[in-house]
């Protein structure tokens, strides 16, 4: 039982590095930062995103956001669920569409390189938690806040700071 189970998690990283790789050498042309969280039994969760400048890329009020010409990944050893919708284990493409006074987060099945954003392979969309901060970011910064089985992705662009819970299954 242990050695089937040890096969099963060694052939999932090896995908999941298969396609880690082919996201990152299709967005060479940016350097990449990668926010992570640990949940309470071990398994991870992985954003990797371009930190880009707020002087050199604007948000797009109500569009899809590719940081840097390249939308975030995400990466799941658990399932989660986001906004009601379950994510299963594996990679993703998300999208922070900026609002005026909101954010929304949508996850999407598409991570071919280079592909352009379709929402009908949006796996889950939530509606992110949005403040204005008094100290504007200079830079994008991605982070989680983890408490149990609930990893809170935070967004920082400018003076706005949104946030969405990813809870493990």
């Amino acid at each position: 039982m242990f050695r089937a189970r040890y096969a099963v998690a060694v052939l999932f990283l090896l995908a999941l590095t298969a396609v880690y790789s082919a996201v990152c050498s299709a967005q060479q042309s940016e350097p990449s930062s990668t926010a992570s969280c640990t949940l309470d039994d071990g398994r991870q969760v992985y954003i990797r995103y371009n930190p880009v400048s707020t002087k050199n890329d604007k948000v797009p009020n109500g569009k899809p956001w590719t940081p840097g010409g390249a939308p975030m990944t995400l990466f799941t050893e658990a399932p989660l669920t986001l906004g009601g919708s379950t994510i299963p284990i594996g990679a993703y493409t998300i999208y922070p569409i900026p609002g005026r006074d909101k954010w929304t987060l949508a996850v999407n099945k598409n991570v071919a390189a280079g592909s352009a954003y379709d929402e009908k392979q949006d796996l889950a969309r939530a509606t992110m938690e949005t403040a204005q901060v008094s100290q504007p970011a200079a830079a994008l910064e991605v982070a989680f806040a983890h408490v149990g089985a609930r990893c809170t992705l935070r967004i920082y662009y400018g003076k706005s700071a949104s946030f969405a819970d990813f809870t493990a299954k």
